[in-house]
């Protein structure tokens, strides 16, 4: 039977990668401008860097979860837009255009039967850091916690979308050398703000407290009382 530990580890590695794959497209960027290169061959070949642990993990893997699936699909996009026609500018707005999709796909996925942000949560919180250990029963047990998880998907949609403006706003005023290290600066920001967001909201809600009147609904789901 799989440990805690061990049904976490493959999403955790995921996020690690995903951390990395931020970092080292934007390296690259720089190595090559050091030497020489061009703003929009140099913009290219990051992109292509940025893509090949994916292109690699979907190899070697064949089979990927809703997580990884995310992070792949977001990588490959960027990599498709990098090699649409188009100038430089745009090309450095690429990452809006992500960024921008994937809050249209937080909100369109409010009122789908498990919104993409509880989707992409499960695997690295279900059982850990004293959330509940079974998501699914509490799903079915508590408007509450499904309240919670489609009103933090309007939270992620909304904040996605604001980071897409600000990207586009970028691109387009700010210096090109300077926009890749920014970018990945927005990226760090957007996370922390939004994860903080959230994660208040979700103590609010009393996902962390057993007693509270959303966890109260696990236990009833799992003790149900004798009619």
């Amino acid at each position: 039977m799989a440990t805690p530990s061990s049904r976490h580890r493959p999403a955790v590695r995921v996020a690690v990668g995903a951390a990395v794959g931020f970092a080292v497209p934007t390296l690259a960027f720089y190595v090559l401008r050091w030497s020489g290169v061009g703003v929009y061959p140099a913009l290219v070949a990051s992109a292509l860097v940025s893509a090949l642990p994916a292109l690699v993990s979907l190899v070697r893997d064949r089979r990927v979860d809703g997580f990884s699936a995310y992070v792949t699909a977001m990588t490959l996009g960027a990599l498709v837009v990098s090699l649409l026609p188009g100038d430089t500018r745009f090309l450095l707005a690429r990452e809006a255009v992500l960024t921008g999709v994937t809050g249209v796909w937080f909100l369109a996925g409010v009122r789908t039967r498990r919104p993409l942000v509880y989707l992409l949560s499960r695997p690295l919180l279900e059982g850990r850091l004293h959330w509940p250990a079974d998501w699914e029963r509490l799903w079915a047990a508590s408007p509450r916690f499904r309240r919670m998880w489609r009103t933090a998907g309007v939270l992620w949609g909304i904040g996605l979308l604001a980071d897409a403006a600000v990207r586009v706003l970028l691109a387009y005023t700010v210096p090109p050398d300077r926009v890749p290290v920014l970018g990945t600066a927005l990226y760090a920001v957007t996370l922390v703000v939004l994860n903080a967001v959230t994660h208040a909201y979700y103590a609010v809600c009393g996902v962390h407290d057993p007693r509270s009147p959303l966890r109260r609904a696990e236990d009833d789901a799992v003790h149900p009382l004798p009619r």
